[in-house]
């Protein structure tokens, strides 16, 4: 009996050991990607004047609700008046969000909430750390944790003040907790992950549908009795209703028709065809001031007659847009098919320069754009061009690494790899469906830097297998 007790404490106090031995690794982790995303964001603070790379408009729509919040003069949640049809087109949270950050920090500025979003994007690369280590080991999740805190990529959005990297690190949080109930089949842990998924909506609606997506991961792939594997998937969409019900309660109340999270999918629907080469064929347009000008026309509507995108009728003009798209859509499904798959290319294509509908992938981190001139002196700026030499590399390897990693996730623990991969595929598909942004699918990114470190750490082995076996040779 002592015997045994004695192993139990031995074990404890090996794990005990173990978890000080990794802070300083989850240090250096945090360290590098709050360094890679301060320069960037720099790089950002000093373009914010530029439309081109960041979308000023979509901030300001969020930063003068913000504004009138934090005045009193409208509700932080309610729509009381049924002509702000603009107010639905973008979920509360993000515009809450920055409430929150303006009344703490006394400054109502986009540059204080980079700031915030700067440290707490750095911090979220750790939850990539986590995922890893839960569904693998920890050198895959330390591995991934290194990559995604050196990526371009995530970099670059989790520098810019807007509602995607929020909305990523709560998606990642539900990602965990689905690992988590896969390997604990706990009750508990799928509720969180719906309830992730419903906060996400609040912020953007685009996960909307990943709670089906994950119920039905849980419910295929965990090896269990069917009643178990129920009682794993449904809270999963209990969830995400409970988070989400309150958004679509609001709306459905101040427009009279069903609303889940708000307006725009029309619009998206529709401008995704206008994108596209065949859009003239369709009479299809893209971009909003552009659409604008093409309603304006149809509906009759003066130059000096007051209108947006969603007033006047935005509910039913966006529906309008909603059954064009469709209508095109269901005409020609193949076509329609290569226009998504062309999408889900431009979400992997991490080399090369931006695209001006899928947007950037990164920045070349250079000392003469990343760092104020009273920085720009020995060693800063030959560490600078060092981190862009290794991302600049990592830009030409980390698909190959991906979709190596995904083929090695499968042998080794198949059934927790299509669980996680459930999320890559929700975003490459359903979120590919309508007009789709790199920065929408920031949570499918950061997923496939796990499978990004399974590569690695299986490079690191056959490395060290091959090293070994060269010297038992000689």
């Amino acid at each position: 009996m002592e015997k045994k007790e004695l192993k139990i404490e031995n074990r404890q106090a090996e794990t005990h050991s173990s978890e000080h031995k990794n802070v300083p690794v989850l240090l250096l982790i945090f360290a590098l990607a709050l360094i890679v995303r301060s320069l960037n964001g720099y790089w950002i603070g000093t373009h914010l004047d530029n439309a081109v790379i960041f979308p000023s408009g979509i901030y300001n729509a969020f930063d003068s609700l913000a504004r009138d919040i934090l005045d009193g003069s409208v509700s932080a949640f309610w729509i009381d008046d049924i002509s702000r049809t603009s107010a639905s087109v973008y979920p509360p949270g993000y515009s809450l969000w920055l409430t929150l950050i303006y009344g703490f920090s006394g400054i109502r500025s986009a540059n204080v909430v980079q700031i915030v979003q700067i440290f707490l994007d750095s911090a979220s690369v750790l939850l990539i750390v986590a995922i890893g280590e839960n569904a693998f080991t920890r050198r895959v999740g330390v591995a991934a944790g290194l990559l995604a805190a050196l990526s371009p990529l995530l970099a670059i959005y989790g520098a810019t003040p807007l509602a995607d990297a929020p909305t990523s690190w709560i998606v990642l949080i539900g990602v965990w907790m689905l690992v988590r109930a896969a390997k604990t089949q706990n009750m508990w842990w799928p509720l969180g992950a719906g309830m992730m998924i419903g906060a996400s909506c609040w912020f953007r609606p685009n996960g909307m549908f990943l709670a089906a997506f994950w119920a039905a991961a849980l419910f295929l792939y965990v090896s269990a009795g069917w009643k178990r594997k129920f009682l794993l998937a449904a809270p999963v969409i209990l969830g995400a209703l409970i988070l989400i019900a309150p958004l679509t309660v609001r709306n459905s109340l101040a427009f009279q028709v069903f609303m889940p999270t708000g307006m725009g999918a029309g619009t998206n629907l529709w401008e995704g065809i206008g994108e596209t080469s065949r859009a003239a064929e369709f009479g299809a347009i893209y971009g909003d001031d552009a659409l604008l000008e093409q309603e304006r026309i149809e509906l009759n509507l003066p130059q000096d007659k007051k209108v947006n995108n969603y007033w006047p009728d935005g509910v039913k003009r966006d529906r309008e847009r909603m059954l064009k798209a469709l209508n095109v859509i269901g005409s020609h499904p193949v076509w329609y098919a290569g226009v998504m798959a062309r999408r889900m290319m431009g979400h992997l294509k991490f080399t090369g320069s931006g695209s001006p509908i899928y947007g950037s992938s990164g920045i070349h981190i250079t000392s003469e754009s990343c760092l104020p001139t009273s920085w720009q002196y020995f060693p800063l700026t030959a560490f600078v061009t060092v981190l862009d030499w290794i991302q600049t590399a990592m830009r030409f390897y980390l698909l190959p690494l991906m979709l190596v990693g995904i083929a090695l996730g499968f042998r080794k623990n198949a059934r927790i790899t299509l669980v996680i991969m459930v999320t890559v595929f929700y975003y490459l598909i359903v979120g590919t469906f309508m007009h789709s942004e790199i920065r929408y699918s920031l949570p499918m990114q950061a997923v496939l830097f796990v499978f990004a470190g399974i590569a690695v750490v299986w490079i690191i082995e056959r490395m060290r297998h091959f090293t070994h076996a060269q010297r038992g040779r000689k």
